[in-house]
């Protein structure tokens, strides 16, 4: 056992938690300006702003898809990577490392090669229109050509966590992120290549990540180590990993299919400056969301590998104190949303229509944000103790059998409200349903623990009495 197994399995849980949360917190963060500060600079582009954020926008369910592999096969190998070093099983870990690596170039360079032969009916199918179809097709062109990058670097640095160092892995997101801002706005300004300039700064970002994630699999300081004979396809660790990364990878997806549904609702119900506002309200959501799913982050590793050692007191007490935490943060969230909307919404743009529908959106789309951590760590937990079952039903809850049908009936009789307010009614119900199904599953490991523990103590009566005689 290494100095970082050992923290893992003996630490104070509250120290444990805040080393590797603060990093994956902090990385998130900065990564969530990948997105966030190509739109607000894309939104300041002098006379046509507006129109543009709506266009990038447009790309979200395209950047989902691409996310939603990367989250296959990167949450799938963090998981199964923390659950076999806590097995003390580190050569399987590396195999399987290395068949991620195979996975995520071949699911990169498919989606490149798909999606842009069929960009225009996609983009079109998204809810482009005839004045938003440009700034779509020149954004979108540009990031999915090179998206092989995105999918390895992002993949892998599921793979840095998994293995027990979160503070590499928060480096690799925070790299990206300052790359991209520091170049956004020289190329869209100072090159005047508006959307096209975003796109290449990301790209750039994201291939310096790429090469920073591999130099460290490859170099002395990881505990697992990538190997020229371990990049192959095996069908075993492929289905280890799709079987915990399929809850990620719909919940990906599905929110692709979710802004499809919703930017068709919103052009019908408010046209294309709707679609622009809901793009402000996603990116602010995001930003919001991204201490959540750094302590997510912070949490799979600890989670992962004290139920591969059955230590379930320590799961619980993990999965509790981070639940706690989360809720706090989104809590602060919740107050600055409703208070300063008009100010959040300023900083993408000042356009006075997408100001006024962006804050009424903002504060109904909120509602229930202080209570959504508890759903998402949820929904991580099954995840890091292996049950991807569980954490898939809970992801096709909220945004398939929930949402989806929402944004279709609630419109009809409250206009766009409707499709803000779809969102806390779903976030409601699946809540409800989410805390039911933990509190049964952490019932039953601590009552595993305790037939467990029950066992231990009768063998060793035994064995002292046997050696009494």
């Amino acid at each position: 056992m290494n100095e970082r197994e050992k923290q893992l399995a003996t630490e104070d849980m509250k120290t444990l938690l805040f080393k590797y949360s603060i990093p994956g917190i902090i990385g998130m963060l900065v990564n969530a300006l990948y997105n966030i500060v190509d739109r607000i600079y894309v939104g300041k582009i002098p006379e046509v702003g507006a129109i543009a954020l709506t266009g990038v926008g447009l790309t979200f369910p395209l950047s989902s898809i691409v996310m939603a592999f990367t989250l296959l096969v990167g949450v799938g190998t963090s998981a199964r990577i923390s659950i076999l070093i806590g097995q003390n099983r580190h050569r399987e870990a590396e195999k399987l490392l290395g068949t991620s690596l195979l996975l995520a170039m071949f699911f990169g360079a498919s989606i490149a090669l798909l999606s842009l032969f069929f960009l225009d009916p996609i983009l079109y199918a998204f809810g482009a229109s005839e004045s938003t179809f440009p700034y779509a097709k020149g954004y979108a062109s540009i990031i999915l050509g090179f998206c092989i990058f995105n999918t390895c670097s992002f993949s892998l640095n599921h793979g840095i966590r998994g293995s027990g160092n979160p503070r590499r892995s928060a480096t690799t997101q925070m790299i990206g992120a300052a790359i991209n801002i520091i170049l956004d706005p020289i190329f869209i300004f100072v090159f005047k290549m508006g959307v096209q300039g975003a796109a290449i700064a990301t790209i750039i970002a994201q291939v310096a990540s790429a090469i920073w994630v591999l130099s460290y699999f490859l170099g002395g300081k990881s505990n697992i180590k990538l190997r020229l004979e371990n990049i192959r396809f095996n069908v075993e660790y492929t289905k280890k990993i799709f079987s915990i990364g399929m809850s990620p990878f719909f919940m990906q997806l599905f929110a692709s299919a979710v802004s499809t549904v919703a930017n068709n609702t919103l052009r019908i119900y408010g046209g294309d400056i709707a679609i622009g506002a809901m793009t402000v309200i996603t990116s602010v959501n995001t930003l919001g969301f991204m201490p959540v799913i750094g302590m997510n982050q912070g949490l799979q590793p600890i989670i992962g590998y004290n139920y591969g050692a059955r230590n379930y007191t320590r799961v619980k007490k993990a999965f509790t104190l981070g639940v706690t935490a989360a809720t706090v943060i989104t809590t602060v969230f919740f107050f600055v949303v409703q208070i300063f909307p008009n100010f959040i919404i300023s900083l993408f743009n000042n356009d006075p229509k997408l100001m006024d529908i962006g804050t009424q959106g903002l504060r109904i789309y909120m509602l229930l944000s202080p209570l959504v951590a508890f759903q998402i760590l949820s929904t991580n937990f099954y995840q890091s103790i292996g049950r991807a079952t569980i954490s898939l039903f809970l992801t096709l809850l909220r945004q398939v059998i929930l949402l989806i049908p929402l944004y279709f009936i609630l419109p009809r009789f409250w206009g766009l409200n409707g499709v803000w307010v779809a969102t806390p009614i779903a976030d409601t119900i699946a809540i409800v349903v989410t805390f039911m199904l933990i509190l049964r599953t952490i019932r039953s490991l601590m009552n595993n623990e305790e037939k467990e523990n029950m066992l231990e103590t009768s063998s060793s009566e035994f064995k002292e009495g046997y050696a009494n005689e």
